[in-house]
Order: structure tokens, then C-alpha cells, then sequence
């Protein structure tokens, strides 16, 4: 359910939480960390501080850092601008909206497998990575 992009998105996040405070790094070595191509890592990072998720900085000890706590960055707010989760609201079948009183044959089913999806998304952040505290 969630793409290649948005699995290095969440491991590259997952090494800057680690970082000291104020300490930057580069795309460079975190796409060696993490296994991904670097300039495609370095582009997906560009996006994420387009999005207000990284701060980035040139030059010399620059690089890129989380632009607010760990903690408070979910895994919906770094899958959401590359995924755009939100619109699978959409019916499963038909496209679009189910129509009122006339869902689709698996309405029920899948507003359930995509809210839970959706709340997990919510629910997790950058800091639960970083630490681990994934658990069922």
C-alpha cells in the first residue's frame, strides 16, 4: 500500500531524526544509508522541504534537517504530498464518489481497510521510527 518513494521518504526521515539539533545532512550520505539512488533521493528531499516537512540549507555543513519535531510528523504528512492518500475516498468500483444509498458492492469493506490505512498513517510519527516503537 505504500510505494518505494514513500518507503525512502520515511527511512531518510527516520536518519535525520536522529541528528543533534541543528546538525545537517546530505542526500548523498543518507541515500548510501538508507540504499536509495542518490539523486532521486536528493529530489524527494527537495519536495519534502518544499512542503514545509524539511528545512534544507547549501552549501558548506549543509544538507537537510527534520523543521519541526520528530514527534509531531506523522507518516501522513510525508506519504500525503507524494501519494496524495487523501482522494482514495473515491469508490474502489465505479470511480468517483459512492452514490448515497447505492454504495458499491465492497463500500463497506473498503472505507474500512482505508480508514484504518489512513489512521495508521495519521497515528505514526517520524519518532516512532526513529525509535522503534512500531508494535502492533
Amino acid at each position: 500500500m505504500i510505494s518505494r518513494t514513500a518507503i525512502h521518504a520515511a527511512q531518510a526521515l527516520t536518519v535525520l531524526a536522529r541528528l543533534q539539533p541543528g546538525e545537517f545532512a546530505g542526500a548523498a550520505g543518507i541515500a548510501r544509508e538508507i540504499g536509495a539512488p542518490q539523486n532521486y533521493l536528493g529530489k524527494l528531499l527537495k519536495t519534502l522541504a518544499e512542503e514545509g516537512i524539511l528545512e534544507s540549507q547549501k552549501g558548506f555543513g549543509g544538507g537537510f534537517r527534520l523543521a519541526r519535531d520528530a514527534k509531531k510528523i506523522s507518516l501522513y504528512d510525508v506519504v500525503e504530498p507524494l501519494e496524495n492518500v487523501s482522494r482514495w475516498s473515491d469508490c474502489l468500483l465505479r470511480g468517483g464518489a459512492c452514490r448515497p444509498g447505492q454504495p458499491c458492492a465492497v463500500h463497506g469493506r473498503w472505507k474500512k481497510v482505508r480508514e484504518g490505512y489512513l489512521q495508521f498513517l495519521r497515528q505514526t510519527t517520524i519518532a516512532d521510527l526513529a525509535e522503534g516503537r512500531i508494535s502492533s
